[in-house]
């Protein structure tokens, strides 16, 4: 029998309410003040007292988990390709399979000295700051029609002291310039989608996009070619079953060399095309 109090016995009335044992274990872990990567550290601690005062934050953010808020907004936090990203619900949580879109720009700016890179949608700023921390190089800027997700980004890019342009615009009503590579993860979820329930904590600005979920994947698909180099990327996270329409919108708008590459589940994820060179 885990005695009562202890760290064992509060991991065991998470459980109890559905959670997860790894998110029990992290909610643990943050209310404790100890590193994520403590969980080796739990296990070792099991027998420990909880105090009072623990015990009645730990019950609360449980209850909280168990009403389907996601954990990056209880703890603040979230790991994002390599960075720790401060995470609130004025943004949404950034996805795994977001990297996904992060290690194909990276493949396309290996061989480029300097390249310049847009981020359209930025939100936390989780793919620009990524970008820039692994290609210190290039030249990246950011934008997002939302003040509120614009802070977050900018308070991710001061602690991480990485040097990434943030700018307010609605997509690319704001944009100057050509750039040889632009990313974007932008809403794609279709109204009236019986998944949005699930996803009630997140903004819902961030992830619907009209009737088929596709808005602003055309949108962004039919101008982003005017902001492309020659020879340029424009790469597009998307819903699991959207990957054949928006390579048909990315070939409409003139793209090149259209191409989609699978999340970590094998689902096409994510479509890009390219500016022809000039001749």
């Amino acid at each position: 029998m885990i005695p009562p109090h202890t760290l064992g016995a509060a991991l065991a009335q998470a459980h109890a309410l559905g959670l997860a044992r790894i998110d029990a274990q992290l909610l643990l872990l943050h209310v404790l003040g100890q590193p994520a990567g403590g969980r080796a550290w739990l296990l070792a601690h099991d027998t420990d007292p909880l105090p009072p005062a623990a015990q009645a934050q730990y019950g609360a953010l449980c209850q909280r988990r168990a009403g389907g808020e996601p954990l990056a907004y209880l703890t603040g936090r979230k790991a994002f390709h390599g960075l720790e990203l401060d995470i609130d619900a004025r943004v949404l949580d950034p996805r795994p399979d977001t990297e996904t879109l992060v290690d194909w720009a990276l493949e396309l700016l290996a061989d480029q000295a300097a390249p310049r890179v847009l981020d359209l949608g930025t939100g936390s700023g989780a793919i620009a700051l990524a970008l820039a921390k692994a290609c210190p190089g290039a030249q990246v800027s950011a934008v997002d029609a939302s003040a509120d997700a614009l802070a977050v980004a900018r308070t991710n890019a001061a602690r991480l002291r990485l040097p990434v342009h943030f700018a307010l615009s609605d997509w690319l009503a704001g944009v100057q310039g050509e750039y040889e590579l632009i990313v974007s993860n932008p809403p794609y979820i279709a109204e009236g989608d019986p998944h949005l329930p699930a996803l009630r904590h997140e903004p819902l600005s961030a992830l619907v996009a009209g009737p088929d979920g596709l808005r602003d994947l055309r949108a962004i698909a039919a101008q982003a070619g005017r902001y492309l180099a020659p020879g340029g990327w424009l790469l597009l996270e998307h819903g699991w079953d959207q990957a054949a329409a928006v390579q048909q919108l990315l070939r409409g708008a003139g793209l090149v060399q259209v191409q989609v590459r699978n999340d970590l589940a094998g689902i096409g994820r994510c479509t890009g095309g390219q500016r022809p060179r000039m001749k």
